[in-house]
């Protein structure tokens, strides 16, 4: 168990989350009320939080009642969330970061100096998030909870083809566990709703085909995107607080996530896929219906979703017969 103070670069003001912290109310708190508490000046202050913007942090600040976030923001708690795994705290490393730029990154970088299997590394704040083929993940402070788990595999990296569906398979069930069961899977990687994203799955695997191999899981939701933040994504999406009236803890989302993840990477090793498989496909939002099929030379191809393989391919029936799709650089689409 762990908690770590933000990794800042090298030109941040240490004190800028501690202010944050203070600000996480969504009131306004004054210049001069922060400065005290922290004994330093307003100058001192105003340069922190200035440093707070150009990680795109929006503050509020007006001439005579200080500053303010524009919404009041949970952040991260160590106690919280292994409250939310009860017994299933003990299976598992537990790293909360202020702000990384890529929590994936971080555990790559860490597995060369034995990084505990079953790490779990979250940050209040991810700047450079990768998403699949490329893209970036767009956050900001609440906006987001954006975590990687370490899980450290006897069998080779061939053997984890469906890996990133039966991650799916925990998403779904943590959010029926709030009650939000309108959610569905798109394969290989994303959860939708209405099919507009929710959140997804990024995951980079280290080691031999046939040896063993590392997986970091990498795990993105969208709890309450700002405006901005939507707009510089190019892709319809949503977020928990777009789709439930209920307010969600992210320490009690992430607790609850990460002791299904463990029962269902546990299942994962034993089984492979397909005992997981028809769990998966019951949520499929593209479970036959056409689709076509981006591949990375530029074609298309159009077909029929029949299924999902025991090792996770896709299944689809088009013009050439029955054929099987992996997910790589491959973008689905429906028609």
């Amino acid at each position: 168990m762990a908690y770590c103070n933000a990794k800042l670069t090298a030109d941040m003001n240490a004190l800028t989350f501690p202010i944050l912290r203070l600000l996480t109310d969504g009131k306004f708190h004054s210049g001069e009320a922060i400065a005290q508490h922290f004994n330093v000046s307003r100058a001192t202050i105003w340069n922190a939080l200035k440093d707070a913007e150009t990680l795109g942090i929006e503050i509020f600040s007006v001439r005579g009642r200080g500053y303010k976030l524009p919404q009041a923001v949970t952040l991260l708690d160590e106690t919280a969330i292994f409250n939310a795994m009860g017994e299933m705290q003990s299976c598992l490393k537990l790293e909360i970061h202020d702000h990384l730029e890529s929590t994936n990154s971080y555990l790559m970088q860490k597995l060369s100096n034995g990084q505990t299997h079953a790490s779990c590394v979250a940050a209040n704040l991810q700047t450079k998030g990768r998403g699949r083929r490329g893209r970036h993940w767009q956050a900001s402070l609440g906006a987001s909870l954006t975590f990687s788990l370490l899980w450290r595999f006897q069998c080779g990296a061939s053997a984890l083809s469906g890996l990133s569906l039966a991650v799916g398979v925990a998403l779904m069930r943590t959010l029926h566990t709030f009650d939000i069961t309108q959610a569905q899977l798109k394969w290989p990687n994303d959860v939708l709703i209405k099919r507009e994203k929710l959140a997804g799955i990024l995951i980079e695997l280290q080691g031999d085909m046939d040896g063993p191999s590392n997986a970091v899981i990498g795990v993105g939701i969208n709890l309450n995107l700002p405006s901005s933040i939507k707009q510089q994504i190019d892709q319809p999406t949503t977020d928990l607080a777009s789709v439930t009236t209920q307010a969600i803890d992210p320490n009690e989302l992430l607790g609850t996530l990460l002791k299904h993840l463990t029962n269902v990477l546990r299942d994962f090793e034993k089984h492979g896929f397909n005992d997981l498989r028809n769990e998966w496909t019951q949520h499929h939002t593209y479970h036959q219906q056409q689709v076509r099929m981006l591949m990375p030379d530029g074609r298309e191809v159009l077909g029929v979703v029949q299924g999902i393989a025991e090792d996770g391919v896709l299944l689809v029936e088009t013009d050439n017969g029955l054929q099987r799709f992996t997910s790589g650089e491959i973008s689905l689409r429906s028609i």
